[in-house]
C-alpha cells in the first residue's frame, strides 16, 4: 500500500539505466535468443512456470575488442497461440550472468548494474492451456526470434504447493450485510509473477491472527477469495466500505519502500437513501497507494478537493467494476487510466494476465492466475478487525498507535487508534486497516487528516466533490461505531430529505414551552428561558447551500456544501452548547430572515451525542442574509 519516499531516486536510476541500455544496444549484434525455464519444460494443464529470455550476440568490450557472448539486452515475449503470459518481470531464479562486459570506468559499471536491476525485465509467467500438448513460446530481440517448446502434460509434477488451511462459512448478522451483498463489486484482479499473492483473501488466511508471519506463510495459507466490508450511515446516505486484503505487497525488485508484508486497499460507495430497499449508488471512491480517486455517473456532481476520475462501470446493473493492480494492489475504477481491464469486453487487454472475482457468498479458489468469475465471500470488519483492534490477545495483529485529529471540527470518537497491521518484512507496518488510511492530496491541503477519508466518509465525500442543493449530504451519523455512534439495535429505516416538521412533530406535541423567539426580520434576540431551556440566534450571509452544525461537545461550526464561503457570522445564545445529558423534549428551528429555506436535517439526541445539523439553502443568484432562531428544552 505505502510506496515510501524514494520515488525520485528510483526514477533517476531508471532514466540513466535506460540511456545506458540504448547506448549498449547501438553497438551490439544480436545472433540468438535462448531460454531458461523454471523447473524444466514440462507443466501440468492450467499451471504456471517462469520463463526467462537470454539474448546472445557480440559486442565491443571495455577494451575496444569485439567479443561474443550474452548481451544485456532484453527480448520481448510474443503473445502465445495457446496459454497466457504475464507482464514481464526481472528473473527471480539463479542466473550466473556471464555477460559481455562493455563497461568502462566505475560510473559506467554502476549504470550497467542498475540497468540489470531496474530495467531488464527479461521474464514472464507462462500459464499453460487446459488441453495437453506441445506449445511454442517465442521472444524477439531486434530482428532475431527465439522459440522454446513447452510440454503440457498431466504427468508433470505439480508446481502448486499444498495448502494447509480451509475456512467454512459462518453466520453473519451485521446490519449492513444485505446492502454489502447487493453492491459487492466485480473485481478485475491483475496478476504478475506471484499470482497467489494477488488473490484477495482474509487476514487469518494462514490460520492465525499474527500479522508478522503473513509474508512467509503464503504457500501454506488458503487461496480462498474474500473481501471485507463495513457500513455507516446518516439520514441521507449509506456509506459502504469494501477492503481487499493481500498477504504480500510484492515487486520483482524489493528495494526499500517497494514491498512490504500485508496489504489492504479499498473502496467506499456513497449510496443515497431514496425510499427503496437498496437506495441509489451515487459515488465510488477508490484508494491506490495513499491516493483517492473519485468516480460517478451523476453529471450534477462536480469536482471539489478531488477531480472526477471517470464513470462507474457496472456489472449486473448494480455492482461497480473495480480494477486491482498486481503486486501493489492499488484500486481504480475500471475506467481509470491505469486499468488494464476493458469493461465493455469484460476482458483484460493483451499486456498481461488477470483473474476476475464475483460475489457468490462462497469463498472459492482460483485455479490459476487467469481464472474467471471466481466466487468470493464477504467478512464484516466490525465483528472481525474492529472487535480485535487494541485487545491484548491480538497484539500481533495491529501496531502503530496514533491520535486521530480530524479537520473541520468533526467528531473524533475516542481519538486513539492502532493505524497499521503489524508487519516487519521489507517495510514495517506499511499496510493499514481503513481507519489508518489517508489521501495525500487532502491531507497535504489540510482538508482530510489521517484516517478521516474512511472514518468520516460523509464529510469526506462532501469535500472531495461539489454537490448541488437538490442532492443534500447529511454529515451527522445515525450509525458509525468507529466514531462512537451506535444508533439503535436495528438498522435505521431509510429517511429521504427529512424536514423539521416530520422530525419534530412528536417532540413539539409533548412540550409546552414558555417564551417566544423574535419574528421574521426583526433581528431581536430570543426571549429569556428557564435554565433547563436554551436559545440561540445565528446570523450568516449565505451564497448557495451550507450546514450549520451544533454539537454538545464541540459548539458551532459551518460547512459550505456549494457556492461561496459563509460571511459575517454572528451568534447570540443564552447557552453555549446543546445539553450533553438528559432527554431533549424540544428542539425547534425557525427562519427569522432570509429568502430561501431553513430546515433541520438532523435532530440532536442521545444516540448522536446531541449533534444537530441545520441546512440553509439559497437558490437565487447572489447571496442573502439569514437569521436562524433555535430553542430547546431538556428534561
Amino acid at each position: 500500500m505505502d510506496r515510501g519516499n524514494n520515488g525520485n531516486r528510483v526514477k533517476l536510476i531508471l532514466c540513466w539505466s535506460a540511456a545506458a541500455l540504448v547506448a549498449m544496444a547501438q553497438s551490439n549484434t544480436i545472433t540468438e535468443v535462448r531460454f531458461q525455464v523454471e523447473g524444466g519444460n514440462k507443466v501440468r494443464p492450467g499451471e504456471s512456470m517462469a520463463v526467462q529470455s537470454q539474448v546472445y550476440g557480440d559486442a565491443v568490450d571495455k577494451d575496444g575488442n569485439r567479443k561474443a557472448g550474452r548481451l544485456r539486452e532484453t527480448a520481448t515475449f510474443q503473445a502465445p497461440a495457446s496459454g497466457f503470459i504475464s507482464k514481464p518481470f526481472r528473473w527471480q531464479g539463479s542466473d550466473n550472468g556471464d555477460f559481455v562486459s562493455t563497461a568502462s570506468g566505475m560510473f559506467a559499471s554502476i549504470m550497467q548494474s542498475m540497468t540489470a536491476k531496474f530495467v531488464s525485465k527479461d521474464s514472464v509467467l507462462y500459464t499453460a492451456p487446459s488441453q495437453p500438448g506441445k506449445y511454442q513460446l517465442q521472444a524477439k530481440a531486434g530482428s532475431v526470434t527465439g522459440t522454446v517448446e513447452i510440454e503440457v502434460t498431466n504427468d508433470a509434477p505439480s508446481r502448486v504447493p499444498a495448502e494447509k488451511h480451509n475456512f467454512e462459512k459462518k453466520p453473519d448478522d451485521n446490519r449492513y450485510r444485505k446492502l454489502a451483498e447487493y453492491y459487492a463489486p466485480f473485481i478485475a484482479q491483475e496478476t504478475w509473477w506471484q499470482p497467489k499473492a494477488d488473490v484477495p483473501t482474509r487476514f487469518d488466511y494462514d490460520g492465525d491472527w499474527d500479522g508478522d508471519n503473513n509474508w512467509e506463510n503464503l504457500d501454506q495459507g488458503t487461496s480462498q477469495a474474500y473481501g471485507y466490508y463495513a457500513g455507516v450511515e446518516t439520514s441521507t446516505h449509506w456509506f459502504l466500505h469494501y477492503n481487499f486484503f493481500h498477504p504480500r505487497d510484492y515487486s520483482d525488485n524489493c528495494v526499500v519502500g517497494t514491498c512490504h508484508e500485508n496489504d489492504n486497499e479499498g473502496i467506499i460507495l456513497t449510496v443515497r437513501k431514496d425510499g427503496t430497499e437498496y437506495g441509489r449508488l451515487e459515488v465510488m471512491e477508490t484508494l491506490a497507494h495513499n491516493n483517492v480517486y473519485s468516480y460517478t455517473n451523476l453529471d450534477a456532481l462536480k469536482k471539489g478537493a478531488h477531480d472526477i476520475d471517470g464513470k462507474i462501470d457496472l456489472y449486473e446493473g448494480r455492482r461497480p467494476i473495480i480494477f486491482i493492480e498486481a503486486g501493489g494492489h492499488g484500486i481504480l475504477g475500471s475506467s481509470g487510466k491505469a486499468s488494464t481491464f476493458n469493461a465493455a469486453r469484460m476482458e483484460f487487454n493483451d499486456k498481461g494476465t488477470g483473474m476476475t472475482f464475483v460475489y457468490k457468498g462462497v469463498a472459492e479458489r482460483a485455479a490459476n492466475g487467469v481464472a474467471r468469475n471466481v466466487g468470493y465471500d464477504l467478512l464484516p470488519i466490525e465483528e472481525s478487525w474492529w472487535a480485535r483492534a487494541g485487545k491484548g490477545d491480538f497484539a500481533k495483529m495491529f501496531d502503530a498507535a496514533y491520535v486521530y485529529q480530524p479537520y473541520g471540527n468533526r467528531p473524533r470518537g475516542n481519538g486513539n487508534f492502532l493505524g497499521s497491521f503489524l508487519g516487519r518484512k521489507y517495510g514495517a507496518n506499511k499496510a493499514k486497516p481503513f481507519w489508518g488510511w489517508h489521501d495525500e492530496r487532502t491531507r497535504r491541503g489540510k482538508v482530510l487528516n489521517t484516517g478521516q477519508w474512511a472514518l468520516d466518509p460523509a464529510y469526506a465525500v462532501s469535500k472531495n466533490l461539489t454537490w448541488p442543493a437538490n442532492l443534500p449530504v447529511d454529515l451527522n451519523y445515525s450509525y458509525n461505531p468507529y466514531l462512537g455512534f451506535m444508533g439503535d439495535a436495528a438498522p435505521a429505516a431509510p429517511v429521504v430529505n427529512p424536514t423539521p416538521t416530520a422530525i419534530d412533530a412528536a417532540a413539539n406535541a409533548a412540550a409546552s414551552v414558555a417564551g417566544s423567539l423574535a419574528g421574521s426580520g426583526s433581528g431581536g434576540a430570543a426571549a429569556a428561558l428557564p435554565p433547563e431551556q436554551g436559545s440561540c440566534e445565528i446570523q450568516v450571509t449565505v451564497d448557495a447551500v451550507l450546514d450549520i452544525q451544533i454539537s454538545a461537545a464541540e459548539g458551532m461550526g459551518i460547512q459550505v456544501l456549494s457556492g461561496g464561503p459563509e460571511r459575517d457570522v454572528t451568534t447570540t445564545c443564552n447557552a453555549t452548547n446543546l445539553p450533553q445529558e438528559g432527554t431533549l423534549k424540544l428542539f425547534e428551528v425557525r427562519k427569522a430572515a432570509g429568502r430561501g429555506t431553513v430546515e433541520l436535517t438532523t435532530r440532536p439526541d442521545y444516540a448522536n451525542s446531541y449533534r444537530a445539523t441545520i441546512r440553509v439553502t439559497d437558490t437565487k443568484g447572489g447571496a442573502d442574509r439569514y437569521k436562524v432562531a433555535i430553542r430547546w428544552s431538556v428534561n
